[in-house]
């Protein structure tokens, strides 16, 4: 199957054309994830909770966890773009191009990608203010996170279009992603440690893509002590599982226009 860059490029250049004319999303959206930093970094920052590494303080391991948050539900979201091509008309015009629909693909998922991650980057950024006081140590635990922050997102956007490509409702598909997203979330380690869940609720967590994802970011930016799971498998399961989700999405987003 042949890759056309060209699609690619230009299906990223129309996601950037309309965040650069949308802003305030990108604005809007990093709300959630700053009330979680300030509300229950400084509401629990001194408390004791059972399962975080010893010279890690709460808002050291929520910072990691609230960026793999907003990698999940910006993500996730994305996949509502080709519902709005659907009910415009656009994806039609797309899908009798002559380009592979890997391509598309891969074109959709870009855009999506790069906003998510410019929006985690900025989470980052803001999680070193002295109000809250996240401390980087370098420049190389920064790069790394931003590779997570890809895996990740590029996961979730084909998850995302996994689901747009079975719908064509928005209202249904909004409904159905939050009842997804936020077991995702909670069920991540992203607000507590995965040791600190019952028993036989942790094999539920360990089979969540994004329990590796956050875990690695806190491996990079914190230290290897702070993650449960060695950086390298970490980055394995979260690359394994984005190319399946990528590989899943283009099957189905094909077979999407056989059935219209």
């Amino acid at each position: 199957m042949t890759i056309s860059w060209q699609a690619i490029y230009v299906l990223w250049l129309r996601e950037m054309k309309g965040m650069w004319r949308a802003k305030s999303r990108v604005v809007g959206a990093l709300g959630m994830p700053v009330f979680f930093l300030a509300f229950l970094g400084l509401g629990l920052g001194h408390a004791s909770i059972p399962g975080i590494p010893t010279g890690v303080n709460y808002i050291e391991f929520l910072t990691p966890g609230i960026i793999g948050m907003t990698m999940l539900f910006s993500s996730m979201f994305a996949g509502i773009s080709v519902l709005w091509d659907k009910e415009f008309g656009f994806l039609k015009e797309v899908m009798v191009a002559p380009v592979s629909r890997l391509s598309i693909v891969l074109g959709r998922i870009a855009g999506g990608s790069t906003v998510s991650v410019m929006q985690g980057i900025l989470i980052l950024a803001l999680s070193t203010l002295p109000l809250l006081g996240f401390k980087i140590t370098g420049v190389i635990p920064v790069i790394l996170a931003v590779g997570f922050m890809c895996l990740i997102s590029v996961t979730f956007i084909g998850l995302g279009l996994i689901f747009a490509s079975r719908m064509r409702d928005m209202q249904g598909f909004s409904l159905i992603v939050n009842f997804v997203m936020f077991p995702i979330f909670l069920l991540s380690g992203a607000l507590f440690p995965v040791k600190a869940l019952p028993p036989w609720l942790v094999p539920v967590c360990y089979a969540n893509p994004l329990t590796y994802g956050v875990d690695g970011l806190r491996g990079v930016l914190l230290g290897a002590g702070a993650s449960e799971f060695s950086v390298l498998l970490d980055f394995f399961v979260v690359f394994a599982v984005s190319i399946g989700m990528v590989c899943v999405g283009s099957y189905l987003f094909e077979s999407t226009e056989v059935e219209r």
